[in-house]
């Protein structure tokens, strides 16, 4: 298959192409031509109006549904959105049913994205039923595909289960996740303890639980060794701790979720179920505080933290609904109104190295692994832009900048 991408102009830094306009000629997955203009009677041609081309885009916490939530999201839908919004990587989260706990399922993940232009690196469990109780077969799970080992949403209590894990996986260079979340200090509701929890009357979360965790989760890996990811952290004492931990050479990565950039929880005055979330939306020095991390390099990672859930599930009392939500679809849109354009592909193809996934740079005789967008034009998103089956959105009514055209990967091309 011959594919012929014409006058796209490239956003990578590290590419001799940076910001110059070039016709791309992949053929059968491969990169086999650069140049200002290519002519190839065989090749499809792809235009776009003011098309740019990125390495593609990876996302590091994504949840779908399948097997076991199919009503949420199969795996089918789930990898047409996030084709469909610049994503040809992704970490597939084990809240499944059953769990990511074994070979089997892990290969189950694998295959399903095998002819698709999305490609799934799932992330197993941490322990055997994500009980807590006993680690999985990390080695056997790691060379079946598994990229990371981390019970979704729950921390690990256990100190010496965590200590054990991160001695281990060093024989294979393996990634333990740890939820930065103290479950059993304060009520973990989606919701920031606060002056705005406190003035509405709702249970909320301190941010002393995810700070004491992060900070026992460092004294371990202090003593350990080994390489700890921190998913999804929402406030800047937690950023500080992961700031000083890098100062001192240890193995520590962590990303934020979109949500925690773009809200703060002066969004649930009005009890919108929407702004529910897992971790919960904290003040306006928290989402200041880590801007800036991600400036600076001390967050490695921006995720979506996509997760379907069903309408009927965000459609209660706000005491009772879960939480949780979609990102994939507004998530280069939100961030190209934040930072600028290059800042904002910096982002979106960071990450990788920490979950050891290649990221291969847009030249000749590599594999084609590109994400097409338009970084101009702004809009409001709406529920018209969710391809998700599941409808639990956040960032409805956002104003968003750009427009995604899709990604061609994996030998296998999914565009708009």
């Amino acid at each position: 298959m011959k594919i012929l991408l014409k006058n796209a102009t490239f956003i990578d830094p590290n590419s001799t192409f940076h910001f110059s306009s070039k016709d791309i000629l992949i053929i059968d997955g491969i990169i086999s031509a650069i140049e200002d203009e290519i002519t190839n009677d065989e090749a499809k041609i792809i235009s776009y109006s003011n098309l740019h081309v990125s390495r593609g885009w990876f996302d590091s916490s994504v949840c779908f549904g399948e097997p076991g939530y199919e009503e949420r999201e199969t795996l089918k839908n789930g990898l047409k959105t996030a084709g469909l919004s610049g994503f040809s990587q992704i970490a597939i989260n084990p809240n499944t049913n059953p769990t990511t706990d074994n070979q089997t399922a892990v290969s189950y993940l694998k295959s399903a994205a095998s002819q698709s232009a999305t490609q799934i690196y799932p992330i197993a469990s941490f322990s055997k039923n994500q009980e807590g109780k006993q680690l999985t077969e990390l080695y056997d799970l790691k060379q079946n595909g598994a990229v990371a080992f981390g019970d979704f949403k729950k921390p690990i209590k256990n100190t010496e289960l965590l200590k054990i894990a991160l001695l281990y996986a060093q024989r294979f260079s393996g990634l333990i996740v740890s939820h930065p979340s103290d479950n059993s200090f304060g009520n973990n509701g989606g919701v920031h303890e606060g002056r705005i929890s406190t003035k509405n009357g709702m249970s909320g979360s301190p941010t002393l639980s995810e700070i004491l965790q992060v900070q026992r989760d460092i004294a371990v890996l202090e003593y350990t060794g080994g390489h700890l990811h921190i998913p999804f952290i929402s406030s800047s004492q937690s950023l500080e701790l992961i700031r000083k931990a890098k100062k001192q050479g240890l193995n520590i990565s962590c990303s934020v979720a979109l949500a925690n950039l773009l809200f703060t929880d002066e969004q649930l005055n009005d009890f919108d179920t929407s702004y529910k979330l897992d971790p919960p939306l904290r003040t306006e020095n928290d989402q200041t505080a880590l801007r800036q991390g991600l400036i600076d390099g001390t967050i490695d990672m921006v995720t979506s933290n996509h997760e379907p859930l069903n309408l009927e599930l965000k459609h209660l009392e706000f005491e009772y609904a879960a939480s949780g939500t979609i990102g994939l679809e507004a998530m280069f849109g939100v961030l190209s109104t934040l930072f600028p354009i290059e800042k904002v592909i910096s982002i979106l193809t960071k990450g990788k190295e920490k979950f050891n996934i290649e990221n291969n740079p847009i030249e000749i005789g590599q594999k084609a692994n590109i994400t097409l967008f338009n970084p101009t034009g702004n809009d409001i998103f709406k529920e018209e832009h969710i391809i998700s089956t599941s409808k639990n959105c956040a960032f409805i009514n956002s104003t968003i900048q750009g427009k995604v055209y899709g990604v061609i990967n994996n030998a296998q091309t999914l565009l708009k």
